[in-house]
């Protein structure tokens, strides 16, 4: 069998989902109500899957009170797509590149956007859910399992990412990775990756593809 010579891993909130800017909205609130005395807590959490962050609560009730919360603003959310992201989706489909979503979103979280928008999971051969992996973002580990996934080593893998967790996940794992400034600054993205966008849609699965042959000639 030929050996597989790129899959994409792709973040989901930030990269596909415009949603980070109400996830933190949220999380501020929840400092507000509920004090952990980390600055910037919303920001700071960015890319951690949900157990790490409700650790930081002092309490099982406080940490019991706002999983009820979060789950409630999901319920209610309603999902958008940035412009452009889902034909990128369709069109890597349509050229047989195998990919995976990995996300530090659970599957709860994860159901209430099938719910919204059935077609998302039909798109993707792999899901990687937070809480499929023992390590959150910054380590690897999601990244790794999701290449595993695949069948597809993971340096002929290209990570979709926004968070700085996220994107220094992607760099330890060994993955050629692409910035989206949604979340950070360009500066600060460029930083933490191989090339810095302001959307998915600037980028051409044609281009994508001559980006990583670069990469792998390096």
């Amino acid at each position: 069998m030929k050996e597989k010579q790129c899959a994409v891993l792709f973040d989901l909130d930030g990269v596909l989902l415009d949603s980070e800017g109400l996830y933190t909205i949220f999380w501020e609130r929840m400092e507000h109500e509920y004090p952990t005395g980390i600055p910037q807590f919303a920001s700071y959490i960015k890319g951690s899957h949900l157990a790490r962050i409700l650790n930081y609560f002092e309490s099982d009730e406080v940490r019991q009170q706002v999983l009820d919360k979060l789950l409630e603003f999901e319920r209610q959310m309603r999902y958008e797509f940035f412009p452009g992201a889902l034909d990128f989706v369709k069109n890597l489909r349509a050229a047989g590149i195998p990919m995976a979503i990995v996300t530090s979103s659970d599957h709860k979280k994860m159901q209430a956007l099938y719910d919204q928008y059935p077609e998302f999971p039909t798109l993707f051969d792999k899901i990687v859910t937070g809480d499929m992996v023992t390590k959150a973002k910054p380590d690897p580990d999601c990244f790794l399992m999701g290449a595993r996934q695949l069948g597809v080593d993971i340096k002929h893998c290209i990570v979709f990412e926004d968070s700085r967790n996220g994107l220094i996940a992607g760099r330890e794992s060994g993955a050629l990775v692409i910035g989206i400034a949604t979340t950070l600054d360009r500066d600060t993205v460029s930083q933490l990756s191989d090339l810095t966008l302001d959307a998915v849609e600037q980028l051409t699965v044609e281009r994508m593809l001559e980006i990583q042959r670069h990469h792998l000639k390096a």
